[in-house]
């Protein structure tokens, strides 16, 4: 999408709805929104990276909404609504498609560069805040879901700055050895 394109949407209910053809051509061919009744809507993270990119005029009634208060509005319904969009807006910039995930702690389907339409996602990524815990267990049960599909899961951890590192992980197996533990308590 050209940088001088600009794309108008409108706010129904929490989504951002475009109705002009054209745009919607745009927009689905660089992997935005979904397509339902001949109109494309985008996800609250797509809204903030095309408002923050300056490449979406968003109205509400006859108000236009910027991404301050967009993204006012985002955080009443999703707590982790930055944690989404910091990432989608630096894959976005690294000219990978963004999509959003099955569900089960994936926040995003990632496309390798130049494969959207053609293939299915490679990766699957699930968003971390520097400092906030996951249970051992829960990010383990994640891994083996997403390599059971045949994706590759990586954790995108979100740096106080705002900066994100990606982290690229494998299964993991971790073997109970109760008689070691036992003799490790034992005085």
């Amino acid at each position: 999408m050209e940088d001088t394109l600009l794309v108008y949407g409108e706010m129904i209910s929490d989504q951002t709805c475009i109705s002009d053809k054209k745009m919607i051509h745009e927009l689905e061919q660089k992997g935005y929104g979904e397509i339902e009744k001949e109109k494309l809507f985008l996800k609250q993270f797509e809204t903030l990276y095309l408002l923050y990119t300056n490449r979406l005029v968003l109205k509400k009634g006859k108000k236009q909404m910027d991404f301050d208060s967009f993204m006012n509005i985002c955080q009443k319904t999703d707590t982790d609504i930055l944690t989404k969009f910091l990432i989608c807006r630096d894959l976005r910039n690294r000219g990978y498609v963004v999509k959003d995930g099955f569900g089960f702690g994936s926040d995003f389907r990632v496309y390798e560069r130049g494969h959207f339409g053609e293939k299915g996602a490679k990766f699957l990524i699930f968003g971390l805040n520097e400092g906030q815990q996951e249970k051992i267990g829960a990010l383990q049960t994640k891994i083996e879901e997403i390599t059971q599909m045949g994706k590759e899961p990586i954790i995108a951890v979100i740096e106080r700055r705002g900066e994100v590192i990606y982290y690229k992980i494998n299964r993991m197996n971790f073997l109970e050895n109760k008689a070691r533990l036992e003799e490790s308590f034992q005085l």
